[in-house]
């Protein structure tokens, strides 16, 4: 399937790009962070398991269970803070 993918703030410093339309075979937002991982670098250090991310489908913050669907739109991006 068909999928866009956003990436904000540091995420998208460190893979140089705001995103990219994709084709994949992830049925969930894990397994798309694990298809993501699974280029190698940079995208294995800037979405790597042990670092927090946060995800959201089709603007909705979503877990790793997420079902995705084709024209589905995907960000990734660090937790925001304020203060």
């Amino acid at each position: 399937m068909k999928i866009n993918v956003r990436y904000f703030a540091s995420v998208r410093e460190a893979l140089g790009t705001g995103g990219e339309a994709i084709d994949t075979a992830a049925t969930n937002l894990g397994a798309l962070r694990d298809e993501l991982i699974a280029r190698g670098e940079p995208h294995a250090s800037a979405l790597a398991r042990g670092r927090a991310v946060r995800m959201a489908l089709d603007q909705v913050m979503s877990n790793d269970q997420a079902a995705l669907r084709d024209g589905s739109e995907v960000a990734f991006f660090p937790p925001v803070t304020g203060g």
